[in-house]
């Protein structure tokens, strides 16, 4: 009950903040239009849409951390943290708290990216019920992410590490942008070992039906998602103590 509560309450937060959650609905729609425009211009086989269209997914997905590390970062500096603090919630009911209301954002932004790329040729399938799914270890990483961002650093401090510099490594190391195997030898297997090229990995085979190529990436997000939130509790856990 009082986790539930509170989840409500960091729902209605992100409702509230229009901007930030426009900006992260719109962005990633904006960037798949103009690659669709090059694409149109000059054919590119990393362009074509049902290629395109999971890493733009998964591009999106990195803004989720901006939204949950703004959040905690704020209420951390806020006395409201404060005053919960004398509730009988663990940290462990914070974290839930705060990261189950933006799991159905992230849905929503997926599901978005998704019926948007249909407008660019994306033929309707129900393999894009699958590729949602795909998407969800990537979702939870992503909020862990920034659950750990928003437990360590200040409001603005997130806005600069979760808004810049996360967006653009992942950008960068997911092979949305380009095939990271051209430059091969130790960038490709520093960038396998990540989580954010497996998640586009994972997200392509599963539109594309292509099952075989689906456990062993999504296998590799859900390790990285997993320690993420593990690290996201024990930060807030520390937090707390220190307030």
């Amino acid at each position: 009950m009082k986790m539930r509560a509170f989840a409500l309450r960091t729902l209605k937060e992100i409702l509230r903040d229009k901007l930030t959650v426009f900006f992260g609905l719109g962005f990633p729609l904006v960037v798949m239009t103009l690659l669709s425009i090059i694409q149109a211009n000059i054919p590119v086989g990393l362009f074509a849409i049902e290629h395109l269209a999971p890493g733009i997914a998964v591009f999106g997905l990195s803004f989720i951390s901006l939204f949950s590390g703004m959040l905690i970062a704020r209420d951390r500096s806020s006395s409201f943290l404060m005053r919960l603090l004398a509730s009988p919630m663990t940290a462990s009911d914070y974290i839930a708290g705060y990261a189950l209301p933006m799991l159905p954002v992230a849905v929503l932004q997926s599901l978005v990216c998704l019926l948007a790329a249909m407008a660019w040729g994306l033929p309707l399938s129900w393999t894009m019920i699958s590729c949602l799914l795909s998407l969800l270890p990537a979702a939870v990483l992503f909020i862990g992410i920034g659950m750990i961002c928003g437990s360590v650093f200040t409001d603005r401090q997130v806005g600069g590490v979760c808004g810049a510099l996360l967006t653009n490594v992942s950008a960068w190391l997911s092979g949305t942008w380009f095939d990271i195997s051209l430059l091969g030898g130790g960038f490709e297997a520093f960038a396998r070992v990540l989580p954010f090229a497996n998640a586009v990995d994972a997200a392509r085979a599963a539109l594309n039906g292509q099952w075989s190529g689906l456990p062993r990436p999504l296998l590799i997000v859900g390790a990285w998602a997993a320690v993420s939130v593990a690290c996201a509790i024990l930060l807030f856990r520390r937090s707390m103590k220190r307030s």
